[in-house]
């Protein structure tokens, strides 16, 4: 099994095409590793075993076939927040105990559509709603490196489920640090499109105006590949652009990176960044600059409004998106009247966690009569503000460059503060209220802890922050 280690996406793929494994062999490899180690890292809610290798062993039959498909014969991880048809899909939360949906996510479709094999679902904050993935109604999930640490969230599981090598690849979500701050704890690469770029449709909304569906892989070159696949205008989505996405890994070019702009925020670096975070990350601007990268310093306006933006506007969506649930039957059909009214009664005491609870009631508040235009509107104005600026001065460079998060993986006791998310995903939120794509890479390690750095980009052009990341990565490893 050692030639099955550790390997890429696209490593696989090669590997497949020549004939040199079956999909049978790696989907059983996967199966072998969620057995031996998800009873500690706990990063998967549901396990498709016995449907993973049933469809493992159509492409191996049908390899002539299938062969053609981008991700024909490759066991992927999905973030539970997806509607999977036939499969439970919970959101880590008691509301939704035993729902199945009868259609499938646009992203999972499209996966599907290319010979993807789902092993299962993983592990999230409750409805996304933290940045630790212990508020899972399934139980916290640990980080790989250090099951005493956290993986970070609400992507936990997909980025732990990818570290420990338990599936080739992965799909998180992101509302604001929840696909680039797991992925900086867990030290996988993290791709967080421009909002719009990936559908929503079948994803199970926390803040509509911010969520962004998208890679956690293994190297650079398998997010490209990722989202090539997964990106694109969906009519099934208002919220997604009719603007052509690219075949990102094909068009990997780090030559590019000879005389690119980079800016790095000095107020990103005066959020109490740990030392150990910073030295890594000098380092990489070093090799930024060895690669011939212009970098300089510039001000922007300080992440502490964007973090109060945050707070306000996605939860005021999270009030919003969440009162579907309240009181609904999911999974109930042909029940007894009995089991209704107690089902019922539930989840208006505990389907939602203390989390969702006080996410809803910040943002019911916010959005209540006499008090909405003080903070929700006056919220929405900032953000404004916030996405001109770094609009503005991503026009005269090619891309920003900082820390991913302020610190490398916490433990549990860390995530007791109400505002540990805000806190720990301050670095991103103002790209992902402005909209912007990033992506980060691991850089470097603490005590075998990861570190990780971010590039954030132009609206629809990932392709820059993915060249560069690239070339960083490349010079890292």
């Amino acid at each position: 099994m050692s030639s099955l280690e550790n390997l890429t996406i696209l490593e696989i793929r090669e590997k497949l095409l020549k004939r040199e494994i079956s999909s049978q062999e790696i989907t059983s490899y996967y199966l072998s590793q969620i057995e031996k180690k998800d009873k500690d890292i706990n990063a998967y809610i549901t396990v498709c075993a016995q449907q993973a290798l049933e469809k493992a062993k159509y492409f191996d039959d049908n390899f002539e076939k299938e062969k053609d498909k981008k991700l024909g014969g490759i066991p992927l991880a999905i973030k539970d927040a997806f509607s999977t048809k036939g499969i439970l899909t919970t959101a880590a939360s008691h509301i939704l105990d035993g729902y199945t949906p009868v259609y499938e996510s646009t992203v999972t479709q499209k996966l599907l559509n290319e010979g993807a094999i789902i092993l299962g679902k993983t592990n999230l904050d409750q409805f996304c709603h933290g940045s630790s993935t212990i508020t899972s109604y399934y139980g916290p999930t640990r980080n790989p490196h250090d099951l005493t640490r956290l993986p970070g969230g609400s992507s936990g599981g997909s980025a732990a489920a990818t570290a420990a090598d338990m599936c080739a690849g992965s799909i998180g979500t992101e509302t604001a640090g929840s696909i680039r701050q797991p992925s900086s704890w867990c030290g996988t690469v993290g791709l967080k499109p421009t909002y719009g770029r990936v559908s929503r449709y079948g994803v199970l909304a926390m803040g509509s105006s911010l969520d962004c569906p998208g890679p956690i892989t293994k190297d650079v070159n398998d997010s490209a590949y990722l989202l090539s696949i997964i990106a694109g205008y969906d009519k099934h989505d208002f919220s997604s652009y009719d603007i052509p996405a690219l075949n990102y890994y094909e068009n990997i070019d780090i030559s590019k990176i000879k005389g690119m702009k980079i800016c790095i925020p000095k107020e990103y670096l005066d959020m109490e960044i740990q030392k150990e975070v910073m030295d890594s990350f000098l380092v990489s601007v070093d090799i930024l600059k060895r690669l011939g990268a212009e970098v300089e310093y510039i001000n922007v306006l300080n992440p502490k409004y964007a973090m109060s933006v945050y707070t306000i506007t996605c939860r005021s969506e999270v009030s919003s998106n969440l009162a579907r649930y309240d009181g609904t039957r999911y999974g109930l059909e042909g029940s007894d009247k009995s089991t209704v009214v107690a089902y019922y009664e539930s989840t208006r005491g505990q389907g939602f966690g203390q989390e969702p609870k006080r996410r809803v009631m910040t943002g019911t508040y916010s959005l209540s009569a006499g008090y909405a235009d003080e903070y929700f509107r006056k919220s929405e104005q900032v953000r404004e503000v916030i996405k001109e600026d770094l609009d503005n001065i991503l026009k005269k460079y090619d891309c920003m460059v900082s820390p991913t998060t302020p610190t490398i993986a916490l433990k549990d006791s860390d995530a007791d503060n109400p505002l540990f998310g805000e806190m720990s995903d301050i670095l991103a939120e103002g790209s992902s209220e402005a909209g912007l794509p990033a992506i980060s890479i691991p850089n470097g390690t603490v005590d075998n802890l990861p570190t990780g750095i971010q590039f954030i980009g132009r609206s629809f052009d990932e392709q820059t922050i993915i060249n560069i990341a690239k070339a960083v990565e490349q010079t890292l490893f």
